[in-house]
C-alpha cells in the first residue's frame, strides 16, 4: 500500500500553508503549461489521481467534463476536497493507487498532478490506465523530475560565490527514497526518465510531449523564489496518448 502521509497530521498541516494549496491550480507555477497539454474538457469522463483538495476535478467540471472522478488516498485531502465541492457531477472516492479498480475503457482522460513519484510499481499503475482509458483518450501528468528525486541527500550546494548547486548523485541506483520534507520519512519512488518513459511505452501508450518545466522570465520577474528553479528540473510534465 501507498505510504498516507497525507493523513499525518504534521504533514497535512504543513502542505495546507503551501501556496498551490490555498490558492490552487492559478497558484501553482507550471499549471499554465501543463494545461496546455489537455484537451478540451467538453463532454469527457475523467478520473483525477491523487486529487488532493480537488482543484483539477472542480477546474474539470466547470470546463464542461461530463463526469468526474477523483481519487486520493487520503482521507483528509479528501474530507477538504468534498468541503469545497458542490458541482454533482464530481464524485471523490478513497482508493491506493497501488491498487486501482477502474472499469475498463471508461474513461476519455487520466490527469495527475505530483502523485505518481509515490507509486511503487508504477508500469502495473500505467497498464491498468491503459486498459481504463478509452481508445484514442489522453493521460496527462507532472511528476517530480528524476534529477531531483535522485539524491540520497538533497538539498542545494552554495559555493563561496554563491551559486546554487544540485548534488545529483545515485542517479542510476533505481528504487525507495526517504527525505524529510513538511514531515519526516517521506517516502517516494525514483526513477531515470529511461525507465519512467519505456514504462508509458510498455503499456501500450503513445507520448506526445515531454516538459522538464522550468520557470519562463516573465514567471521569474514575476515571483523571483523561482530563479532557483532554472538551475535544476524539479519535475516532469508528460502527455500521451492511448
Amino acid at each position: 500500500m501507498t505510504q498516507n502521509i497525507y493523513d499525518d497530521p504534521e504533514f497535512f498541516q504543513g502542505y495546507s500553508q503551501m501556496n498551490r494549496s490555498i490558492g490552487g491550480l492559478d497558484a501553482a507555477p507550471e499549471w499554465p503549461a501543463l494545461k496546455a497539454l489537455l484537451p478540451s474538457m467538453h463532454d469527457l469522463n475523467v478520473v483525477d489521481l491523487g486529487c488532493g483538495y480537488g482543484w483539477f476535478s472542480r477546474w474539470a467540471s466547470e470546463h464542461g467534463a461530463a463526469h468526474v472522478l477523483g481519487v486520493d488516498v487520503s482521507e483528509k485531502m479528501l474530507e477538504r476536497a468534498r468541503e469545497t465541492t458542490t458541482a454533482a457531477n464530481i464524485r471523490y472516492e478513497r482508493a491506493d493507487l497501488e491498487l486501482l479498480d477502474l472499469p475498463a475503457c471508461s474513461f476519455d482522460l487520466a490527469y495527475s498532478s505530483l502523485a505518481l513519484h509515490y507509486i511503487r510499481d508504477l508500469p502495473g499503475l500505467f497498464a491498468h490506465l491503459y486498459a481504463a482509458l478509452k481508445p484514442g483518450s489522453h493521460f496527462v501528468f507532472s511528476i517530480e523530475h528524476p534529477v531531483f528525486m535522485a539524491p540520497r541527500n538533497p538539498g542545494w550546494l552554495i559555493d563561496s560565490d554563491g551559486r546554487k548547486r544540485w548534488p545529483l548523485d545515485s542517479y542510476q541506483m533505481e528504487g525507495e527514497r526517504v527525505t524529510n520534507w513538511l514531515a519526516d520519512g517521506v517516502i517516494k519512488q525514483h526513477r531515470t526518465m529511461g525507465t519512467l518513459l519505456n514504462s508509458l511505452i510498455d503499456a501500450g501508450f503513445t507520448i506526445r510531449h515531454v516538459n522538464e518545466w522550468g520557470p519562463s522570465d516573465a514567471e521569474v520577474a514575476a515571483q523571483p523564489a523561482l530563479a532557483e528553479e532554472r538551475e535544476r528540473p524539479m519535475m516532469m510534465l508528460v502527455a500521451v496518448q492511448r
